[in-house]
């Protein structure tokens, strides 16, 4: 497959972009995005609720919704979407 001259030029361009992104992301000082979002779950383990423990959840949310409880706060307390509380 031959390449033209403007496809090469795009290819070029975007080579030196992506090398402007990795020597900016290893100047001393910063880091790099995976130690980044990793710091941030550190400690966390995310785990699924299944069964009988899904139910009781669900009827918990249900129950701090009518409550009057707002859906937001709901949500990161529970660390579930907004979106998930609603279609309850």
């Amino acid at each position: 497959m031959a390449l033209n001259k403007r496809q090469v030029s795009q290819l070029q361009k975007i080579v030196e972009t992506v090398q402007a992104i990795l020597a900016a992301n290893e100047k001393p000082g910063s880091q790099p995005s995976k130690q980044k979002t990793a710091s941030r779950t550190a400690g966390k383990t995310n785990s699924r609720r299944s069964g009988k423990e899904l139910a009781a959840f669900r009827k918990a949310l249900r129950a701090e919704r009518k409550s009057g409880v707002p859906v937001a706060e709901i949500a990161q307390r529970h660390k579930v979407s907004k979106s998930y509380i609603y279609q309850l």
